[in-house]
């Protein structure tokens, strides 16, 4: 739901058994580019050593098997023409950081507006786009009260099946959850796509869109009347303990490399924030970084390497001393002497109800 995500746990085979654990971690994972660019805010280089050595990075993608090849799952052969998918290793990594860092502050106003709606036989309906394997359900279903249906989006039916299987099964208050899942590119959302939703939500989605893509999620989300929980969005900002000369640098690199080919990156909440508003909605923000230390070194792990790779892809010249900064960011991170901070920003957008007053 970013960039590059964080990544780490050896990759999956698709077929085997055993990959669905009875409470699976994997996250976000909705819009995924044919490029070998990364896009998220912290993926490990694809041969998961030295930044920028020739290797492919893919946004939200988990380490690789062999050097040069994609860290994504394939459900066909290899020449079939399918986008990079999200590996579910990286996303399971991930799900308790995201979840940790997830702003609560943001439930109270989202609850007091479902509270409001209009009755319905079923319950809340639940919009998830970019499920992933459903990370943003398990954290956000067990939240809220009274009956749910949730629709799972996202283009990959792999990432889909995790996330079906994985579901919450129970409300807050003991009322069952429901799922199906749909599969299609959130892009191309649309009001009547929306038609008798109660909420839309999504993780790690809006720093990989476009502006175009998020005025169309704007305009849908208005149109429909429905209110839009969105998380963990980049920010763009990153805090590294014991400080580094070359973190700025790093960072900077990072966050160009965000904004290739139309991408929001770090800019993608204050293009939301405006989008909404200008169309009558009232949004609230909220911080939710990422807090890594010793517990959560093999996640810092693969975010350093991700982070710095895409960093070096996107200035070169950075290669040389960019290696060296890694090494040494590694050991702190073995050693249990390095702390992270990495920043991103919870929206809630609460739009006019469709033929009432908020």
């Amino acid at each position: 739901m970013s960039t590059v995500r964080k990544d780490g746990a050896a990759p999956a085979r698709p077929g085997s058994q055993g990959l669905i654990p009875a409470q699976p971690g994997p996250g976000e994972g909705e819009p995924v580019r044919k490029t070998t660019r990364a896009r998220s805010e912290d993926e490990p280089a694809a041969d998961g050593g030295e930044p920028g050595a020739g290797a492919s990075v893919i946004a939200g993608a988990g380490p690789v098997g062999r050097p040069g090849e994609r860290a994504t799952v394939r459900l066909r052969d290899e020449d079939a023409q399918e986008p990079p998918r999200y590996a579910p290793e990286w996303l399971q990594l991930r799900e308790s950081a995201d979840a940790a860092a997830r702003s609560p502050e943001l439930l109270d106003p989202l609850r007091i507006r479902l509270a409001n709606l209009p009755g319905r036989p079923g319950g809340l309906v639940v919009h998830d786009l970019g499920c992933g394997t459903g990370s943003m359900g398990r954290w956000l279903a067990p939240r809220l009260d009274g009956p749910q249906h949730w629709i799972l989006h996202d283009r990959d039916p792999y990432l889909l099946h995790f996330a079906a299987v994985a579901s919450p099964r129970s409300a807050a208050d003991g009322s069952r959850v429901t799922v199906e899942t749909r599969r299609g590119d959130v892009a191309r959302l649309t009001p009547d796509a929306l038609a008798g939703a109660s909420l839309v939500t999504a993780s790690a989605l809006l720093d990989v869109l476009t502006r175009e893509h998020v005025e169309a999620l704007a305009d849908a989300c208005t149109g429909a009347g429905c209110p839009a929980l969105l998380t963990l969005s980049v920010a763009g900002r990153v805090d590294l303990t014991p400080g580094d000369p070359l973190d700025a640098e790093i960072a900077e690199a990072f966050n160009a490399h965000q904004r290739l080919d139309g991408l929001l990156g770090p800019d993608a909440v204050t293009v939301t924030c405006e989008a909404f508003a200008e169309r009558g909605a009232t949004v609230r923000l909220h911080p939710s970084p990422w807090r890594l230390g010793p517990g959560q070194r093999a996640l810092t792990e693969q975010w350093l390497r991700g982070w710095v790779g895409a960093a070096v892809e996107q200035r070169p010249e950075l290669r040389e001393r960019a290696g060296r900064y890694l090494d040494e960011r590694l050991a702190a991170c073995a050693s249990g002497t390095l702390r992270v901070t990495l920043h991103h920003s919870d929206l809630l957008a609460l739009p006019r109800p469709k033929g009432g007053t908020p």
